[in-house]
Formats: structure tokens, C-alpha cells, sequence
């Protein structure tokens, strides 16, 4: 997911007069003279004034106070909220659709939005996961990046890809995964419907639990639906315990070391 094109463009001309004025400030380069100039400046170049802006966010209140480009109030009001970033570095564990899951300190999970190009496009799936130092930034109620990222060429083992996995499976199954440091600007989250299926889940557990089988791998099989239901139900009325789940996967070991001496027979 990308911003829209006026909105990508409206980001790049705030993002470059802010850097402009910071770069004015502590005279990283003398001779730029104007925003344009420093708008064609190479994001190496770049980078010494993104830096010095995050290392002294006042420069923020300052430019908003004086508002040197003359910017309308709406304006600098995102301006205002670059305050609310997040500089660190990251873990880009994938791409979807809503944006870039991103895994940052204290295995917070964000969902990152792109700017011009995809993320995807920029650091392919074949990559990831790939650490990377980033700054995070509100903008109309979405997260973004500031257009630079420095990547580390690190291959990350089973061990971390599978952390990684976890910490976004749980964001994701609890609804902790932060799409906006705005909260005030963030889209309000749609009720989902819940328990729609849960007189049907009960009535087919209830069915099942009559059915006895003709061998033990039936019986078996029978058994793993049974709990794999019971767990549903629990779920849909908001009982889970862990000890439902290890019954299941019990239930499934059981089932496959049956599976296995039949194809030895």
C-alpha cells in the first residue's frame, strides 16, 4: 500500500522545507541556498540533516513557529506531529496489502504505509526479514517512513525468522498490530460480528459427540474434530484455555502416529 499521489507529494514538499530549514540551521552544507537545491541533493547527503533533525526535534517547534514557508495551519500541523516519530531500528518481517509489518523495540508490531513506490518493490519479499534503521512518522492517521532506510545485510536464521513469525502471529490474533501514532486521526477499527456461527458449531458438537467409530483411527480422527470444534466454540465465546489447545495437538500427534504405522503396514 502506497499514499496517494497528492498526499506522497504533499509529504516530499513538507519532509524537503523542513530539512531545508534544519540544514539552514546547523549549516550542514553551506552552500545549498535554496529548497530546491536541496531537494536535488543525493540521500547520502541527505541522511546529515534527516540526522540532525531527529537528534534535536525542537528544530520542529521552531520551523512551526515560524513557519518560514508561509504554510497553511493544516500544514503544519503534520508538520507539528513529526514529533510522534519513531527512530530505532527494525525488523521488515513482510508486505500486505494494508502495508509493511515492521517489528520494532519490545516487539511492537507497526504496519508501515509506503510512499511513491511500494515497499515491496523497494525491499523484495525474497529479502526479508531484513533489519533496518528507519524513522517512523505519523501522517494522516497512517504510519509512514521518511523516504530513506538503511538496510543491514544480515541472513537471520531459523531461530529469528521463527521469533519474528511469532511476535507478528500475536499481534495479529490479539489486534495489538499499530497502524497510526494518531489515535485521534486513526481509522476507527469496524465491530466485527462475533458468535454468528456458534449455535451451528454447538449443534454439530453435540451430533459428533454421538458418533463412535468402527476402529481406532476413526475414533481418532473423531476425537482431534471433536476438540478442534470444542476449541472453536471456546474461542467464539471467549474461554479459551491453553489447556484446550495442548488436548488438540495431543489428539493430532495421536492421529498421525497412527497415520505412520499404517503406511508401515
Amino acid at each position: 500500500m502506497i499514499l496517494t499521489p497528492e498526499d506522497a507529494k504533499l509529504f516530499f514538499e513538507l519532509a524537503w522545507k523542513l530539512q531545508h530549514y534544519v540544514n539552514q540551521q546547523h549549516s550542514a552544507y553551506k552552500n545549498i541556498k535554496s529548497r530546491d537545491e536541496y531537494t536535488r541533493l543525493p540521500a547520502e547527503k541527505k541522511l546529515e540533516t534527516r540526522d540532525a533533525l531527529w537528534d534535536h526535534p525542537e528544530l520542529i517547534d521552531a520551523y512551526v513557529s515560524k513557519n518560514p514557508d508561509a504554510l497553511p495551519p493544516e500544514q503544519l500541523e503534520i508538520i507539528r506531529r513529526w514529533k510522534s516519530s519513531l527512530r530505532g531500528t527494525f525488523y521488515i518481517l513482510r508486505h500486505l496489502k494494508k502495508g509493511s509489518i515492521f517489528i520494532g523495540d519490545g516487539d511492537q508490531v507497526y504496519s508501515v504505509v509506503g510512499l511513491q513506490d511500494e515497499l515491496g518493490d523497494i525491499l523484495p519479499p525474497y529479502r526479508l526479514p531484513i533489519m533496518t534503521k528507519a524513522i517512523l512518522l505519523p501522517f494522516k492517521g497512517q504510519i509512514i517512513y521518511d523516504g530513506l532506510l538503511e538496510s543491514y545485510n544480515i541472513h537471520f536464521g531459523g531461530g529469528i525468522r521463527s521469533r519474528l513469525n511469532h511476535t507478528y502471529t500475536v499481534a495479529k490474533q490479539k489486534e495489538r498490530i499499530i497502524a497510526s501514532l494518531e489515535p485521534d486521526l486513526a481509522t476507527p477499527k469496524l465491530l466485527k460480528p462475533r458468535n454468528t456461527a456458534l449455535p451451528q458449531m454447538k449443534e454439530l458438537s453435540a451430533g459428533m459427540a454421538k458418533i463412535k467409530g468402527d476402529n481406532t483411527l476413526q475414533n481418532a480422527a473423531l476425537k482431534l474434530a471433536n476438540l478442534s470444534l470444542g476449541l472453536a466454540i471456546a474461542d467464539a465465546e471467549g474461554t479459551v484455555a491453553p489447556d484446550d489447545a495442548r488436548k488438540a495437538a495431543k489428539a493430532s500427534s495421536r492421529l498421525l502416529n497412527l497415520l505412520d504405522l499404517l503406511e508401515e503396514d
